[in-house]
């Protein structure tokens, strides 16, 4: 119920000025938020907010906290145990830099590439209200789409640095873009999705604009 209300308030589609212009004029400030947990606990993690500049991609300001995770794992509910460490984050930013607010977060997560059309990134946007971007390693199979022979072979396809192609689900929307990470001729590919007040052409721009590895740099760092 909570999931499906606070979905009524995503907005598939750029709002900010900076996203009017292919060069993102005005983007100065990029986050990447993550929760990375300790090999073979499923309770103790680590909470990181940084935020790069952009477009240099320099780290101005990071905030890594080691959580204690409470809120059982449960499939397509991955918000509800991970976004409240993320949203404490921003608040803290806010707080002690508010001139280092990100202008848009890239979430390691799915956005509208989720059962019910609401990922981590949707969750976390709707929450801080802050343009964001889903940015996930694997795929999650919605709606028809699956980690199939035709999706490795059309894996296979992306040669090229800034190949991709859309995931469609089976009732016709598109939910994400698979994107090749051909940075250090690594093959696999990422799974773009949207998130918060960015359409998908802008997140998927976006993203590409701050990978200097397979890993888009605000996430990675």
């Amino acid at each position: 119920r909570e999931q499906a209300q606070l979905k009524a308030s995503v907005v598939e589609e750029d709002t900010e000025e900076w996203q009017k212009d292919a060069s993102f004029t005005g983007l100065e400030r990029v986050g990447g938020v993550d929760l990375s947990y300790i090999k073979g606990d499923d309770t103790t993690a680590c909470a990181s907010l940084v935020v790069l500049s952009y477009p240099a991609l320099e780290v101005l300001y990071e905030d890594c906290r080691m959580v204690a995770v409470s809120a059982p794992y449960v499939a397509g509910f991955l918000a509800f145990r991970e976004v409240p460490f993320l949203v404490e984050a921003v608040q803290r930013l806010q707080q002690e830099e508010p001139k280092l607010k990100p202008q848009v977060l890239l979430v390691d997560g799915n956005g509208l590439l989720h059962p019910r059309g609401f990922g981590v990134a949707c969750h976390l946007g709707v929450l801080t209200d802050l343009p964001c971007i889903g940015v996930a390693k694997n795929l999650l199979q919605v709606d028809g789409v699956v980690r199939d022979e035709l999706h490795r072979e059309q894996i296979r396809s992306l040669q090229r640095e800034g190949d991709m192609f859309p995931l469609t689900g089976t009732s016709g929307g598109v939910l994400g873009m698979v994107s090749c990470g051909d940075y250090n001729n690594s093959s696999k590919p990422l799974y773009i999705s949207v998130g918060h007040r960015v359409c998908l052409e802008t997140a998927v721009h976006l993203v590409k604009s701050c990978c200097r590895y397979r890993i888009p740099e605000p996430i990675r760092q």
